[in-house]
């Protein structure tokens, strides 16, 4: 569930723009000076992952100036050529500004690669999914439509091979240490801004090091996504918050309004035909990550957001209300392994923590409309959450599923809320059962029994194919 099998890199996706535009219309409209992606093998969070440098600069410390910055290129390979004077220019410009602007000095140049749409596609196609088998995407629809999440019977694979084509505009690929912004004919505003963007995660790799300093690599992500997804909000807002700030400083006229001509241009019908929750958490980084950066460059500019790197979030809970951030820390909390119990024929198939923020997507954002909670609701019970496990066990054979999550809330009145609201959740969604299995709420649905319990500020949700191994469950989790 939580292996990402793509490239390590940080994609800016094309939606970028949507975010974009309307903050940018916030700066119109009040006049303020200053600006106030992915799952693979079911990753609750798609937390991209990629390797970095170790810490280069504090944030107490003062950066020298930036000098101007060199260009190194590739040698051309395929669709890729080697850049136009101009659009070279334009590049080192956008790097000095984008270095003054953030307080990071560039402390090794880095390729940069312009490719055409149709040379991304086939890297979407050939390198970004190699490892991706039609298995496991067969098996991760398994797990999201047990969670409400798509259709049994959703293609994820061509999904993901299309919206990845459609959506990304550029990356930073810290394996190779090259940035590739995706361009037409022209090297317009929506360029540059992506370009500002990468070149942010560059400065970012460069004086933190995201894979040593922030431990925000395949491995530390396999063993927790939540914490991964965190990291990821910070990163991509950063960058996108300076991504803004640059274009601000910068941008010409002719500039805001070829970016007013870019939204209005915007198609992205893989996107926009999207379920529900995958949406929304393709733009969690950007959007939530934005506010979380937003709300400490407020009280403390770039230092205040520098020193988030130094103490990296842990959880989606802290990116979602920044003012519990770093005091609120998620509670750990493990659940026994049922192999042995469930017997021979059940592995094991994944292992991590959920967090707040996919909980809420689970109750209120489930691909058939007829049992989403109301977003208010949705949003306030998965508020509160302390810390969580979950499991899904796995029946190759007959394709069935165990599904189980344990959570601790802050407090039992956050548990009993939770409660409340995935009752209302199972009953639009499920029969209820006949009877209940050992005294706890039960309902009857495609896929078997599903339970809930309760004890103080722990609830357990389950979901077992038959009402014999709830029972079993039952008495293991209570």
């Amino acid at each position: 569930m939580n292996s990402n099998k793509t490239k390590n890199i940080l994609l800016s996706c094309g939606v970028i723009l949507f975010i974009t535009c309307v903050c940018l219309g916030v700066i119109v409209v009040s006049g303020v000076g200053v600006l106030a992606f992915w799952p693979l093998d079911f990753n609750p969070h798609g937390a991209a992952v990629l390797p970095g440098e170790t810490v280069t600069l504090a944030p107490s410390e003062s950066p020298e100036q930036p000098t101007p910055p060199s260009i190194t290129q590739p040698a051309p390979t395929g669709d890729v050529d080697q850049l136009p004077d101009e659009v070279v220019e334009i590049l080192l410009d956008i790097e000095a500004q984008v270095s003054e602007l953030r307080g990071l000095t560039l402390e090794e140049d880095v390729p940069k690669i312009v490719m055409s749409p149709e040379a991304l596609e086939d890297m979407v196609v050939n390198e970004f999914f190699a490892e991706y088998t039609d298995e496991d995407a067969r098996q991760d629809v398994l797990i999201l439509s047990l969670l409400g999440l798509l259709p049994a019977d959703f293609d994820l694979k061509n999904f993901y091979n299309e919206l990845y084509s459609e959506q990304i505009s550029g990356f930073y690929d810290s394996e190779t240490e090259e940035i590739y912004v995706v361009s037409g004919v022209t090297f317009g505003i929506q360029e540059k801004m992506t370009y500002a963007h990468e070149f942010v995660h560059v400065l970012q790799d460069q004086a933190f090091g995201l894979d040593e300093g922030l431990n925000y690599n395949e491995e530390a992500c396999e063993v927790d996504s939540e914490r991964c997804a965190a990291i990821q909000a910070l990163v991509e807002g950063d960058a996108s918050w300076t991504e803004l700030l640059w274009f601000q400083t910068y941008a010409t006229r002719n500039d805001y309004l070829d970016l007013l001509d870019s939204f209005e241009d915007f198609d992205s019908p893989v996107f926009d035909n999207a379920p529900p929750y995958i949406q929304l958490d393709i733009l969690f980084p950007y959007e939530k990550g934005y506010s979380f950066v937003e709300y400490f460059y407020n009280q403390g500019g770039y230092p205040a957001v520098d020193a988030a790197y130094l103490d990296p979030p842990l959880s989606t809970e802290q990116i979602l209300h920044p003012d519990r951030y770093p005091d609120d820390v998620p509670q750990t909390v493990v659940l026994p392994d049922m192999t042995d119990l469930l017997g021979e024929d059940w592995a094991l198939y994944d292992q991590n923590v959920m967090g707040e923020w996919f909980i809420y997507l689970i109750l209120g954002h489930a691909y058939d409309e007829a049992y989403q909670l109301d977003d208010g609701q949705a949003s306030a019970a998965a508020e509160g959450w302390g810390g969580d496990a979950y499991a899904f066990y796995l029946q190759e054979d007959t394709d069935e599923l165990i599904f189980i999550l344990d959570i601790v809330w802050d407090t039992r009145l956050d548990a009993d809320e939770f409660i409340l609201a995935m009752a209302s959740y199972a009953n639009l969604r499920w029969d209820t059962a006949p009877q209940p299995i050992a005294g706890q709420p039960t309902w009857i649905g495609p896929d078997g029994s599903v339970v809930l319990m309760q004890d103080s500020d722990r609830t357990v949700w389950f979901i077992a194919p038959t009402a014999s191994l709830a029972e079993t469950l039952v008495e293991a989790l209570q």
